[in-house]
């Protein structure tokens, strides 16, 4: 069975809490999002909080943060599966009553003699359903029992899927899994079946990793006469080597990214091309997006990913972003990062000026918000500069040549009645050409005496963001 077309479209996103939204996850929540969105529909949250040892408030918060920084909206919820393990319990009764689930009363001894059987016949563990048609009066004493589906055992259940095509499952492969543990818990099986249900979804989009669970799903569907959801399994995330994506590739959280740089907007951009294509476009605003989006354009291969393409898509959204969006950004993620505290200890509102004065320049060459921070350093330096070696060794070279510039042109820019990116370049040309220099012989010295670097946004524009008294004071620190 299928869902009507005439249906409102309902998505989920239910990640497991694991402390992060994994990298991977973000991509499905995100396709959910932008399936919603385009249909005119709206996404549910679920957190799947049954595994009580590994589920803490931390956990789902962390994870609702990685969702807000992508950007990333939801109509319902969170709601805890945990919290519904009643309404689960109330289901399989209902499957008892109806002769669809059955209790089994198999002992650990007899499940690990099956286990060994197969492992010995060379194939899949499977529960020989020895229970399924045996009277619950000749249950031995003391085994508290599961309550398992009834599968069908002839032919084959089909999963109709929007990526995957028509895929067939042999229901003998497809053996009776468990609904209810001996203790009475709720297995993901029935508890993901009965949320979707009644939390109304109609479209399931997740990793292909669930393909084989969206068939045995597909059975506990059937067995309660409910409609099964649309599907959609979009195939994982792997590494640059091909290999599934894992701690050895770098970053795996969301906010792992945050915190070295990267814009919400570009890494959303980025995790919707990985699998996903519209002819040749790369860059798609949201309107874009809720215009063109759909599951057909997903590919059936496993995407890779490439970091190198992520930086660079990065560096686009930070040369097109506006200048004190880029400013705040900065600002927002220093209580994260290494280092952090340098730039935080000295923030103002004077220094956050000259921040957005400089970003035109400092965002040319930027693929990060690191790169940003680290650019515009010169910005939050006090005192005598240490010059980096390479800074140094221009102010040494030729016996101190770069130096002597500076000394020469220092008293000239003092008296500059205007002090200005205009004044300072039309003062320090007019004293290269009388002396007969070339623009570098004295630019470059400048960087090294007001960055301590030999890489900047240019000079003329770093004299005028540091202003009159801040840009002379090193200059005369470096001559003296």
């Amino acid at each position: 069975m299928s869902t009507s077309s005439a249906q409102p479209v309902v998505t989920r996103f239910a990640p497991s809490p694991t402390g992060f939204l994994h990298i991977g996850s973000a991509r499905t929540a995100l396709f959910n999002w932008l399936y919603a969105e385009a249909n005119g529909g709206k996404m549910v949250l679920r957190i799947e909080d049954t595994d009580r040892a590994r589920s803490t408030q931390e956990a789902t918060d962390a994870l609702i943060d990685g969702l807000s920084w992508l950007g990333i909206t939801w109509d319902g919820g969170p709601v805890s599966q945990h919290a519904r393990a009643d309404r689960h319990r109330e289901v399989v009764e209902t499957l008892l009553e109806t002769g669809k689930a059955y209790r089994c009363y198999a002992t650990p001894e007899e499940l690990d003699e099956m286990r060994e059987k197969a492992r010995a016949e060379k194939r899949p563990p499977r529960y020989d359903g020895r229970w399924r048609d045996r009277d619950p009066s000749e249950a031995p004493e003391g085994i508290d029992p599961v309550v398992r589906i009834k599968s069908p055992r002839q032919g084959e259940t089909v999963v109709y899927d929007a990526v995957q095509g028509e895929v067939h499952f042999p229901n003998n492969d497809l053996d009776d899994l468990v609904l209810l543990r001996s203790d009475g818990s709720p297995t993901y099986m029935i508890a993901v079946v009965v949320d979707d249900h009644d939390m109304g979804v109609t479209q399931i989009i997740r990793g292909d990793d669930h393909l084989t669970n969206a068939a045995r799903q597909t059975i506990i569907y059937d067995a309660l006469g409910w409609n099964v959801p649309d599907m959609a399994h979009i195939p994982l995330i792997h590494g640059p080597d091909g290999a599934k994506l894992s701690k050895r590739h770098g970053a795996l959280g969301a906010e792992a990214y945050r915190t070295m740089g990267y814009l919400p907007e570009a890494l959303r951009n980025y995790l919707l091309r990985l699998g996903w294509s519209h002819g040749d476009q790369e860059y798609f605003t949201l309107d874009e997006l809720l215009e063109v989006f759909s599951l057909s354009a997903v590919g059936k291969s496993a995407a890779r990913m490439d970091f190198d393409k992520l930086a660079n898509m990065n560096g686009h959204y930070i040369r097109e972003a506006d200048d004190s969006h880029l400013v705040q950004s900065m600002k927002a993620i220093l209580p994260e990062i290494e280092g952090g505290i340098f730039y935080s200890e000295r923030w103002d509102e004077t220094r956050e000026a000259q921040l957005l004065e400089a970003m035109p320049g400092l965002k040319e060459r930027a693929k990060t918000l690191l790169d940003l921070l680290d650019g515009a350093r010169f910005i939050f330096l006090e005192g005598k500069l240490a010059l980096e070696e390479k800074a140094q060794a221009i102010l040494d070279k030729d016996d101190g040549a770069g130096r002597a510039h500076l000394a020469a042109l220092l008293p000239r820019l003092e008296a500059l009645p205007d002090w200005s990116l205009e004044a300072v370049e039309e003062e320090t040309r007019a004293y290269t050409k009388d002396v007969d220099a070339k623009l570098g012989q004295v630019a470059q010295p400048i960087r090294a005496a007001t960055t301590g670097r030999t890489t900047s946004p240019g000079v003329f524009d770093v004299m005028a963001v540091l202003g009159r008294d801040v840009c002379l004071q090193r200059i005369r620190d470096q001559t003296g």
